[in-house]
């Protein structure tokens, strides 16, 4: 049994990661975490028999080599993720995405311990046909301060890959969709199930309805970590890798949504609100490793809509402005 760091182990990736962890599974797990968000609500009813040990620590200023010592893997999360909000932030994000990833990275070459560090499919700018892993590098068009500073990440990496004999995977997420205890709603299909479970309508670039965006369950999110943690040294050569449960449109996003909050209204503008690239990820090279998604649109929206509406724990009422569940 291996040991386990998690940093930003309470926020939206981290809290469901470590409520699906199992006794036997780890021998250690520590759980470091800023509390910058004050998620507290993470670290409640935690699965017993599992050996977490919680430290608050940011990684921008800890003493993380005297943290990971003695542990096998850091899966590394602790992140700024929103992309839209990045651009009012541009120096945050780059201390914290980069140069606390660095500070992360060095500290797990030092006591030789394996890395797992999140990307994101952002780093992607095509606006036809299928991208992977492999793509020329003018195919890698960050669209936000969020995702050039991952960008900039994935490549230290490398260099450090070479230079300190880091051992690390990359993994590029798809846009996280789903329910967990840190849960946030900034991103696109979150964000636009809170927006209708509210009652407020979706505003949505007009000549964006039907560019395909790759999006990733959160339960599949943790069942690619989990994947990964079980590999052996040899499978951490700095690969990286999509991690996407599927590609799809806005238009499908919203048709899906509707499903389940049949009165929900679309507002279509013409001003651009968001990135106005289009592309479709593969994730071949990750399956080919034994992944396979088990999450859709369909069941994490509809997931999302029913702990918006207290109706997965059986409360009776509805957010203002909504209507009951469809079938």
């Amino acid at each position: 049994m291996k040991n386990i760091v998690i940093t930003g182990s309470l926020g939206h990736i981290g809290s469901r990661l470590i409520h699906s962890l199992l006794p036997g599974e780890f021998r250690r797990v520590l759980l470091v975490d800023n509390l910058l968000t004050q998620r507290y609500c993470s670290l409640f009813q935690l699965p017993t028999g599992v050996p977490f040990e919680f430290i608050e620590a940011d990684i921008c200023d800890a003493d993380l080599q005297s943290l990971f010592a003695g542990y096998d893997t850091v899966v590394h999360l602790a992140a700024i993720t929103n992309a839209a909000g990045s651009f009012k932030n541009t120096t945050e994000v780059e201390r914290v995405n980069l140069s606390g990833t660095e500070r992360v990275a060095r500290a797990c070459a030092k006591v030789n311990c394996r890395l797992i560090a999140l990307s994101t499919t952002s780093v992607y700018g095509v606006s036809s046909g299928v991208v992977d892993e492999d793509c020329p590098p003018e195919q890698l068009k960050p669209q936000s301060p969020y995702a050039e500073s991952k960008l900039q990440s994935e490549r230290l990496l490398a260099e450090l890959g070479c230079t300190e004999s880091l051992k690390s995977i990359i993994c590029r997420f798809g846009t996280i969709y789903g329910t967990s205890p840190g849960m946030r709603f900034h991103t696109a299909v979150n964000k636009f199930a809170w927006q209708a479970c509210l009652g407020k309508p979706l505003t949505v670039w007009r000549v964006a309805l039907d560019q395909q965006r790759p999006y990733l369950e959160l339960g599949d999110a943790v069942r690619a970590i989990k994947l990964l943690l079980k590999t052996d040294d040899s499978s951490f050569d700095n690969s990286i890798y999509n991690v996407l449960t599927e590609n799809a449109t806005v238009r499908e996003v919203v048709a899906c949504i509707r499903r389940f909050v049949p009165d929900v209204v679309v507002e279509e503008v013409d001003s651009p609100i968001m990135n106005q690239l289009s592309y479709t990820v593969s994730s071949e090279k990750f399956r080919r490793r034994g992944f396979t998604s088990r999450g859709n649109l369909q069941t994490g929206i509809r997931e999302t809509v029913e702990w918006l509406r207290g109706t997965r724990s059986g409360a009776d009422f509805s957010l203002p402005g909504t209507t009951a569940a469809a079938s």
